[in-house]
């Protein structure tokens, strides 16, 4: 009997950065009804959509807009920039309508400074919410209670004159951390999941889960090992975070937050968590697999040039593999809202767009679920921003995250909107009604390829091994499901290559190649081109 297709597992996740998708009114910024009227580019049930299973979006709900959304005013509503509840609810209707599920990004680590919850516990130091955050006296001569460093630099404490004492803020101090050691913040946050999930929503990112709780002793960082690492992460990575990261505890939040998604069927929980991948492991729950559905494999989304070889990412894979309990599932990303663009990052040479689609094949045919940012299937690249567009916030700290979140590409003049965008477009050249009219497309190969998966049990359910013995520069594994076998080969080389199978793995035919050249007779010698991948299928 074939095993069942679990959505979050076997399906493709696609992130959709609200702002940046489709404008539907002319304001420039991207809204849910936007998104409605792309639905069929995403999935309308034929091999002309894109054919992804869920959707997941940033921050849509009611914000000041300080860091975009994720500084939350109001936990159960929609930006007015987005849309109202009704629009929110339409767009479920119709996204299920096409067997596309949704999942929000949910919030937990801070609030915004305007939440009503903030503005309650910061009006006296005997307010009814004044433990919902994380307030401490000052230190005896004044300052903050620890070192903690914010994300975007400068200490994790501001000060508040009126109570005077000091709230912590893990990023802005207008996002101050919300005290996930109060029973009561935790009661109302469970009950924002489920607010949610009543109105249909299929799951959650949670953002920076890894930080909700920390050393209720506020014991102070040590130094980093590598003070190096701040010229490219920003001062944050002048300490190692013992103390404000990874806290243990956290473990116990994260089961309480899966026991209340299990009252509702089919949903799941993916997480932001961070370090190797022991670490990140923890976060589905042990043995007994009551943690987190899926914990962010961030290993591919820190690959930049000279990291993209084929022995790199083999071992990213496998190491990442090896850590699993027995039980959990795997998950790939090429990026996301906060990590220069795939083809950019691998780019440097002027081949990104060819290593797009090696990675492409990478993403589509490893074992796991993949996650695709809006815009990856064109193979969009870092847009040039000039200084006085510049809106990200972060950008005062350190490396701004606005060239990869500029407006989704749709035609030769941008389709994203009638007005002026919020952000410049970047590079038009690669768009999407040019795309869907050449068959050679990046567009056209990932449509191909996810179509692919969604027919091939061996792709959705089937085990990994790696292929050893081939030459250094490819990375080449099966995939095997009963008496299906398949074979992906990847050169990661700027020069064609080929190699021999051993006879166990007979080839029988190609399926797919990200050169678009004819399918091959069935030989053991395996010809790559350079930056080429194939998918073939064994005998």
């Amino acid at each position: 009997m074939p095993e069942p297709t679990i959505w979050w597992k076997h399906g493709i996740v696609y992130q959709i950065y609200p702002r940046s998708f489709q404008d539907s009114d002319g304001d420039g910024i991207g809204d849910l009804r936007g998104v409605i009227d792309r639905l069929d580019y995403l999935n309308d049930g034929t091999e002309r959509s894109l054919g992804v299973d869920a959707i997941w979006f940033s921050p849509t709900y009611p914000s000041p807009m300080a860091d975009f959304g994720y500084d939350v005013s109001d936990y159960c509503g929609v930006h007015p920039d987005f849309g109202d509840l009704a629009t929110m609810d339409e767009l479920i209707e119709k996204a299920h309508a096409r067997g596309i599920r949704v999942i929000l990004d949910f919030v937990p680590n801070h609030s915004s400074s305007q939440h009503p919850w903030f503005l309650e516990s910061r009006s006296s130091v005997a307010a009814s919410k004044r433990d919902w955050y994380v307030w401490r006296d000052a230190k005896p001569d004044g300052s903050p209670p620890n070192n903690w460093i914010a994300v975007f630099g400068g200490p994790a404490w501001e000060w508040d004159q009126a109570t005077q004492q000091y709230y912590l803020h893990m990023f802005l101090k207008e996002q101050p951390d919300l005290n996930w050691r109060n029973p009561h913040l935790v009661a109302a946050m469970h009950d924002v999941l489920r607010f949610w999930m009543r109105r249909g929503v299929d799951g959650f990112r949670i953002d920076v889960m890894d930080r909700i709780l920390k050393d209720p002793d506020l014991r102070d960082n040590p130094p980093a090992i590598d003070r190096n690492a701040a010229r490219r992460f920003g001062q944050t990575a002048l300490q190692q975070h013992t103390q404000d990261q990874n806290w243990p505890e956290i473990i116990d939040a994260v089961r309480a937050i899966r026991k209340v998604a299990d009252e509702f069927p089919e949903r799941m929980t993916v997480g932001e968590v961070f370090g190797p991948p022991e670490n990140i492991v923890r976060y589905y729950g042990g043995p007994s697999l009551d943690g987190l559905h899926l914990a962010f494999n961030f290993s591919l989304v820190r690959i930049w040039d000279r990291r993209w070889t084929a022995e790199h990412v083999r071992a990213k894979v496998e190491a990442f593999a090896a850590a699993l309990p027995s039980g959990c599932w795997p998950n790939y990303v090429l990026g996301n809202h906060d990590v220069d663009r795939f083809a950019s990052r691998v780019g440097a040479d002027g081949r990104g767009e060819e290593r797009a689609r090696v990675a492409a094949l990478l993403l589509l045919t490893l074992r796991g679920t993949p996650f695709v940012y809006y815009g990856e299937e064109l193979g969009m690249t870092n847009a040039r921003v000039p200084e006085e567009r510049l809106r990200d916030p972060a950008r005062t700290y350190g490396r701004g995250r606005d060239p990869e979140r500029t407006p989704m590409q749709w035609t030769p003049a941008g389709g994203f909107t009638s007005g002026e965008p919020w952000l410049p477009y970047g590079d038009l050249s690669r768009n999407v009604e040019q795309q869907s009219a050449d068959g050679r497309s990046l567009l056209s190969l990932y449509r191909r390829l996810s179509w692919f998966r969604r027919s091939s049990d061996v792709l959705r359910f089937g085990d990994y091994a790696a292929v050893d013995g081939t030459p250094a520069g490819v990375y080449a594994y099966t995939r095997t499901y009963g008496d299906e076998r398949l074979l992906t080969a990847l050169s990661f080389t700027n020069e064609p290559i080929a190699f021999e199978l051993p006879a166990s793995l007979a080839v029988r035919e190609q399926i797919i190649s990200t050169h678009e050249r004819a399918g091959a007779a069935a030989s053991q010698l395996i010809e790559l081109a350079a930056n080429e991948g194939r998918l073939l299928r064994l005998g």
